[in-house]
């Protein structure tokens, strides 16, 4: 009996720049979807958490998490794009356009900005733009990220899908390669209407101010089996994060294991910092300069901290807040700023000289939210 073997992912001769993959996930996104994930999560954005709230505010019910179609898009990707790669480099211009709800049915596609090729030769960076949509063909998110690949090719070795060869470059534009036009749902492009609460949480735009720093004290441990199912529950495919036959083969896994799938991390490290600075947080504007300097594996414990990196208003009830959000493993940044490290903590960690490095460093972004500038009266 003939043996056969199929591939996923692409290494870097794969990749031609301008092609655009659309990939082969096609999923509605139920109930249990979005109550599995908003409880896996700390989170205290109540549009994401409070129908009535999302109401008030316009929406027709509470919205799906950012960082849920963040996940989706970045997982759908995986097949296409990143189950060869050997790392996820960056996150670049993250934007949530429109609203998606339960019910909804998501998809996404990935076009080639650009590939590098390592110095060394036997490696190289990936460039691609994702754009996430819903049913009714609106943009729900869109983001661009770069990846570490492996070289070389193995397309001979890949199950070929009938829907790629019209995507090829030079062959007919794909509709979904189309940047979105805002970073804003219609539903807050008007007159911003300010729910009225009996409870919620403290800091509104009025309270923060730039140079700020937030330390976020409680931390988060993150068990084997929860990373698993919650990569799984988003689609990611690539076995880096889930099969430890896998990961014990030579130059797969730089810890030996199963890697911890880094939406994820990038989820866990925003709902640490979010009583603190989100709880009157009404929509996502932008994610941008983000990273994971190192990696995280089951039984690493996440915390976070946050810096006001800008403030500016948005309309006479809200403004737009930006802050550097850094996530370290098993020592509280509390930790690191007492040692004066503040500089090292909050800056970026690509291209730094090694001895300012920061080993426990995670994962770092620039969060830009809208954010109520106080209470309603």
């Amino acid at each position: 009996m003939a043996q056969k073997s199929f591939k996923y992912g692409r290494l870097l001769d794969d990749f031609e720049e301008g092609a655009t993959y659309e990939h082969p996930w096609d999923v509605t996104i139920d109930g249990g979807t979005v109550a599995l994930f908003q409880a896996s999560f700390l989170d205290a954005v109540p549009v994401f958490a409070s129908a009535r709230y999302a109401r008030e505010l316009g929406f027709r019910d509470r919205p799906l998490h950012a960082l849920l179609l963040l996940n989706l898009g970045l997982s759908f990707s995986v097949h296409d794009v990143s189950e060869q790669a050997i790392a996820h480099l960056a996150y670049i211009d993250v934007k949530f356009p429109e609203a998606a709800y339960a019910g909804d049915t998501i998809t996404a596609a990935s076009t080639v900005l650009g590939k590098k090729v390592a110095s060394s030769g036997d490696r190289g960076v990936v460039h691609v733009r994702t754009i996430v949509r819903n049913q009714h063909d609106l943009v729900v998110c869109s983001f661009e990220r770069k990846a570490l690949v492996r070289a070389g090719g193995h397309l001979a070795g890949r199950r070929p899908s009938p829907y790629e060869v019209a995507l090829a470059p030079g062959g007919a534009p794909s509709r979904r390669s189309i940047p979105p036009p805002a970073n804003i749902p219609p539903e807050l492009r008007e007159y911003l209407r300010v729910p009225k609460r009996r409870a919620g949480f403290a800091g509104f735009a009025r309270d923060f101010e730039v140079g700020d720093v937030l330390v976020h004290d409680i931390g988060r441990t993150v068990s084997e089996a929860e990373h698993m199912q919650l990569t799984f529950l988003v689609r990611n495919s690539h076995p880096l994060h889930y099969d430890e036959v896998y990961c014990k083969a030579p130059g797969a896994s730089f810890a030996g294991t199963r890697v911890v799938y880094g939406g994820l991390v990038f989820a866990w490290v925003a709902s640490l910092a979010s009583r603190d600075t989100c709880g009157n947080v009404v929509w996502d504007l932008r994610y941008d300069n983000g990273a994971h300097p190192s990696g995280v594996v089951a039984g690493d414990t996440l915390f976070a901290a946050s810096k006001v990196l800008a403030k500016e208003p948005h309309d006479a009830q809200s403004s737009a807040v930006t802050f550097r959000l850094v996530g370290t493993k098993n020592v509280p940044p509390r930790a690191l700023l007492d040692a004066g490290r503040a500089e090292d903590v909050f800056t970026a960690e690509l291209g730094r000289d090694e001895a300012r490095k920061v080993k426990e460093k995670v994962f770092e972004i620039d969060r830009t939210v809208l954010m109520l500038n106080q209470p309603q009266a």
